[in-house]
């Protein structure tokens, strides 16, 4: 089945280098009002010409224009005749068509840096001569393209900034995406209205229309199964299928056994309150917790999650037969990290999703989300009504309290780590930091230590606390708590958790840590 396509007229293609931040840069235009699309960065002309953009951003990436087997985007995109706007190795691969001299730098540059901006241009609309920016970078141009003019420059890049004199054509040698650049989403917006002239006409309300639309004609009077684990975007998914089918949804619950204290229960409880919702709760703990019974290794562990989900559900999938469409949560980033051909940029660690169903369960895909990020389903979410305690929820891992558990994960582990975990959450709520970091978190360590509990001697596990901030998850710091709320949280969970005698705080930021441990 075709999915759903996108009716919007203005339209931003971002050609996929493999930068971590492409996702980013597709957010930050969607920002605006504008639909944006990522797509492979060896993505046929023909194919970029069907989607008639409006204009052409260039992510960043790994690579040298240089290398033998650097990525090399079609030189035709030049005669598009839109504006093209090059992040990073986008603007060196600008520069490569247009014979500028590009090196290695003396000194790589990474972190934030002073921009100086000389001259005026529409890029640079509402900035005061110097700006904060976030570099990234081992290569540099060394000498002006032909045809092109310095628009800023940094202490360690003469050419930080450049655009056509003729054409509008942009490099930057910095990332706007990112929240550590200065007015970086300025610069996106300046690019997609002032210098491409897009007014824009992708809304929430839109989408909502034409999803309803589109799901209505494809299932007809058909019945739909619809998975969900009470996070943000498998509740709004069901909430949007209610919306346009309502009694001929079906969803399923599954209790995986990794999930948060009294979860299971909280979510059946949220969805009784959804007038005509239809949810059935399958309890399958001791299926997930044979199936991560001896390992240890992180990857592994996903893998043999991911498997034990699909199992599952095939098996409970068997008892709606009448159902001919299934239902799932799969969101743009999923669809752009499980193209076989796209940007070279690094996996850092295996998802767990219900995607990669076997061929042989007999059901169609329906994927509502499959063109939104996190943050735009919020946004529907909102609009459905939904509280802001299941729209506001942080983050959760698919494989859930077991990458939590460095090291074996066990039944007992995962309900110690559950206490420990409800205390941290519950204060957070209590003293209002809850809504004020992205994510919070408790995690078990493969570890014990000595203590001193009623002058007896003790050698029990050690909890470790982790809250970050951040805007979207790409980059995070960490959260900076009162010490006095970490005390308070500290002795709960000593006092209240048998077999913990030690609480520390996480203090890394991302990178070079990742936010979950595993």
């Amino acid at each position: 089945m075709e999915p759903h396509q996108v009716k919007v007229l203005d339209k931003v293609v971002v050609l996929d280098f493999g930068s971590q931040f492409t996702q980013l840069i597709a957010r930050r235009v969607r920002e605006c009002n504008i639909y944006s699309e990522i797509l492979p960065f060896d993505t046929p002309i023909e194919e970029i010409k069907k989607l008639n953009p409006k204009a052409l951003i260039l992510s960043g990436g790994p690579s040298s224009v240089y290398d033998d087997e650097a990525p090399i985007a079609s030189e035709d995109i030049i005669e598009l005749g839109i504006p093209i706007l090059g992040i990073c190795y986008g603007m060196q691969l600008i520069g490569h068509y247009f014979g500028a001299k590009i090196k290695a730098a003396s000194k790589r540059e990474y972190g934030r840096a002073e921009l100086t901006i000389v001259g005026e241009d529409a890029l640079f609309d509402g900035f005061n001569g110097k700006s904060t920016v976030w570099m990234s970078h081992a290569d540099k141009i060394e000498e002006l393209p032909q045809g092109f003019k310095k628009l800023g420059y940094s202490d360690n890049s003469e050419f930080a900034a450049i655009r056509h004199i003729e054409k509008s054509i942009y490099g930057l040698q910095f990332h706007p995406e990112v929240a550590h650049t200065e007015n970086g989403s300025l610069i996106i917006e300046n690019f997609v209205r002032k210098v491409s002239e897009i007014s824009g006409d992708w809304t929430t309300q839109v989408f909502i229309e034409e999803a309803i639309d589109d799901i209505r004609n494809r299932v007809g009077d058909e019945k739909v199964l619809c998975a969900v684990s009470g996070g943000v975007d498998s509740t709004v998914m069901a909430v949007l299928l209610n919306r346009a089918l309502g009694k001929n949804v079906t969803c399923v619950f599954i209790d995986t056994g990794l999930l948060r204290l009294n979860e299971a229960e909280q979510t059946m409880k949220m969805f009784s309150g959804i007038d005509g919702m239809n949810v059935q709760l399958f309890d399958r703990k001791e299926n997930f917790y044979s199936a991560l019974a001896g390992i240890s290794d992180p990857e592994v562990k996903r893998k043999a999650i991911g498997k034990t989900f699909i199992d599952v559900f095939s098996e409970i999938a068997d008892k709606f037969d009448e159902h001919k469409y299934l239902a799932q949560g799969t969101l743009y980033p999923d669809v752009i990290e499980s193209r076989p051909v796209k940007g070279p940029s690094e996996t850092i660690k295996s998802h767990h999703n219900v995607g990669g169903l076997p061929k042989e369960m007999n059901f169609e895909l329906i994927e509502p989300f499959r063109e939104l990020f996190k943050d735009e389903v919020r946004i529907v979410g909102r609009e459905f009504g939904l509280s802001e305690e299941v729209i506001g929820r942080h983050p959760f891992p698919g494989p859930g309290l077991a990458i939590r558990c460095p090291g074996e994960v066990t039944e007992k582990n995962l309900k110690l780590l559950q206490l420990a975990d409800d205390i941290f959450i519950s204060e957070l709520h209590k003293s209002g930091y809850y809504d004020k970091v992205w994510q919070a978190f408790a995690v078990l360590l493969p570890v014990k230590s000595v203590g001193v509990m009623g002058d007896k001697r003790t050698y029990s596990k050690v909890i470790s606390l982790r809250t970050v901030t951040s805007v979207d998850g790409m980059t995070a710091d960490w959260g900076h708590l009162p010490h006095e709320l970490l005390g308070k949280i500290s002795d709960r969970i000593i006092n209240e958790v048998e077999g913990v005698n030690r609480v520390l705080y996480d203090i890394s930021s991302k990178p070079p840590a990742t936010i979950e441990w595993e």
